[in-house]
């Protein structure tokens, strides 16, 4: 295949939501990825501009991830690049119509924290262990014909995810 890979390092944006799938669970957050460089005149690191990306991580990786990341941790994200684009529908009044916006998701293949800015502490998980879901905030059952992103008919209890291999 000819897919595009990319690495990114940067910060949680939002947090990780987690929903079982007809395919496999999947995860997704936002990812902010700031450039910077070296300011001569100065002489310091100077922010850029910063970009963000949807991130979404399936089956395992998923569930993991959803387990094990929070709101501004730093993050190495290695994954397929995919762009796409939609139309905008007017409702703002008609002043939009026919424009088109762009979106850039990354479907990762491993995450992990960037331990150049701290310490973490890795848990194997072993197979055949009991899956306890979700943390706090993160939908629940899917069905097999429904958008995993689609709001719950009704109202879950949140659980706690616990990493599953």
């Amino acid at each position: 295949m000819n897919d595009t890979m990319v690495t990114l390092v940067g910060n949680v944006a939002t947090s990780v939501e987690y929903r079982d799938t007809a395919t496999g669970g999947v995860a997704r957050f936002r990812f902010a990825v700031t450039a910077r460089r070296w300011d001569r005149e100065r002489g310091a690191w100077a922010d850029g501009r910063t970009s963000f990306y949807t991130v979404f991580a399936w089956r395992a990786l998923g569930a993991n991830l959803a387990a094990s990341v929070s709101v501004g941790e730093p993050l190495v994200v290695h994954g397929r690049l995919r762009v796409r684009e939609e139309d905008v529908s007017g409702e703002d009044g008609g002043q939009q119509e026919g424009r088109r916006r762009t979106f850039v998701d990354v479907d990762a293949v491993a995450v992990g924290h960037d331990l150049t800015r701290g310490t973490a502490a890795f848990r194997r998980v072993v197979k055949g262990e009991p899956r306890s879901m979700e943390r706090q905030g993160n939908g629940g059952g899917g069905g097999m014909d429904r958008d995993p992103w689609e709001a719950p008919e009704a109202p879950t209890s949140p659980k706690v995810l616990e990493p599953v291999l």
